[in-house]
């Protein structure tokens, strides 16, 4: 048989039938995209679980799940071919890992958003030129060198980490809501998927909509878990992760059984017209790319002048403006001490939603000081969430979430 130039390199002798054998990822079939997206979402709600739930804080859970992937991607570099249940359980890990990098550089560093959002875009898109000049391709089905398995997953990193601080900015800081972000990233889908049926080049395509997937499953992951108060379904985080953790343990499984990801029928026919087609490839990029820096620096525009317009001019600071949640904490710490921590946890999720609801307004005024008043909030609300709390670290947490909100309030 012929070798497959569009897949190797000019001194690779590697047989067609060998490279398949060798690959180290899935076909793309619709079961790649559903696990992907449970993937995504699993990731959101178990973080939220282990930080929150278990109260081990965004630092110790950091840790844990960094250590955790980074076991796991030793043994998914150590196989010698495609493994279902190592390959997912490491885009599991990496998406954890890749949202809580974000995580970090917003709530515990006090990075912004717009700046984590273009630092993992130029990161991102780095990579993906590195790759190419070296590989001289971009599609998923030529990893099977150490090399390009290194790209791959170093891509898909930066894609859950861009895709993280695009989702929470849009969502959260210029206050769309996950719900409304998360319809308007499956209308994009949509785009694309169209785009793609009439003449959009299949690699392309299949790189913005892996990036688009993280935060569609970030969105639905917040809207199952998420209390009624916060606009979801109230299941929390701990059923929503067993429901979507057995779901992708049963779609691997199918997968193992059926082989239906080892298909490779497509290698070659994607491989060869991204090489007939270079030019046109990168006139489509770079007509994407003008697309998205248009839509999403034009939104995010016309997003903050609307939020100015709303905030009053008079308001200079968050002087007078954070009454409403000084009182839900001294609420909170009433039924702290008289040990009724259920009252506490719905207490909690009132705070959570009307300081979500309000974020977009009070961080325009003062990023710095509603960045400060975020995490004493967030430890607050760990504490007082915990699986069994403790009523003094939740008197702590209390007692210095309010001292740090009277002193903004002044």
């Amino acid at each position: 048989m012929k070798k497959d130039l569009s897949v190797c390199n000019q001194t690779e002798t590697v047989h067609p039938s060998r490279l398949q054998m060798l690959s180290k990822v899935p076909e793309v079939t619709i079961f790649f995209w559903i696990i992907k997206v449970l993937c995504t979402t699993v990731g959101e709600t178990f973080a939220d679980f282990l930080n929150f739930n278990l109260g081990f804080g965004l630092t110790n859970t950091t840790i844990i799940m960094g250590a955790a992937f980074f076991i796991v991607l030793f043994f998914q570099f150590k196989a010698s071919k495609y493994v279902p249940g190592i390959y997912w359980v490491t885009v599991v890990l990496i998406s954890v890992f890749g949202t809580l990098v974000t995580d970090n550089l917003t709530d515990g560093m006090g990075v912004p958003l717009e700046l984590s959002t273009a630092v993992f875009s130029v990161l991102l898109g780095l990579t993906f030129l590195f790759w190419y000049l070296s590989e001289k391709t971009l599609s998923i089905h030529s990893i099977f060198t150490i090399k390009r398995e290194v790209f791959y997953w170093l891509t898909i990193l930066f894609t859950f980490a861009l895709g993280t601080a695009v989702g929470d900015l849009y969502s959260e800081q210029l206050g769309f809501g996950y719900l409304k972000t998360g319809i308007t990233v499956i209308i994009i889908i949509a785009c694309i998927y169209l785009a793609w049926k009439v003449k959009l080049d299949g690699v392309l395509a299949f790189w913005i909509a892996y990036i688009l997937t993280r935060p569609l499953g970030a969105s639905i992951g917040d809207y199952l878990s998420q209390s009624n108060v916060n606009g979801g379904l109230g299941l929390g985080t701990t059923i929503t992760s067993v429901i979507f953790l057995a779901a992708i343990l049963a779609i691997i499984v199918f997968l193992a059984v059926s082989k239906i990801d080892l298909n490779n029928k497509s290698q070659r026919t994607e491989t060869n017209q991204a090489n007939r087609n270079k030019n046109n490839v990168f006139a489509q990029t770079m007509v994407v790319l003008c697309i998205f820096l248009v839509a999403g620096i034009g939104g995010y525009i016309w997003r903050s002048q609307t939020i100015a317009s709303q905030t009053n001019s008079s308001h200079a600071t968050l002087s007078g403006q954070l009454g409403a949640f000084i009182k839900i904490e001294n609420n909170l710490l009433t039924d702290v001490n008289s040990n009724n921590f259920s009252s506490a946890k719905k207490g909690a999720d009132d705070l959570e939603h009307q300081w979500d609801t309000s974020e977009a307004k009070l961080r325009k005024i003062d990023g710095t000081t509603w960045t400060s008043i975020d995490g004493t909030i967030d430890i607050v609300l760990s504490a007082v969430r915990a699986s069994s709390p403790d009523a003094i670290k939740s008197k702590t947490a209390l007692h210095h979430s309010l001292s740090v909100l009277n002193e903004a309030n002044k």
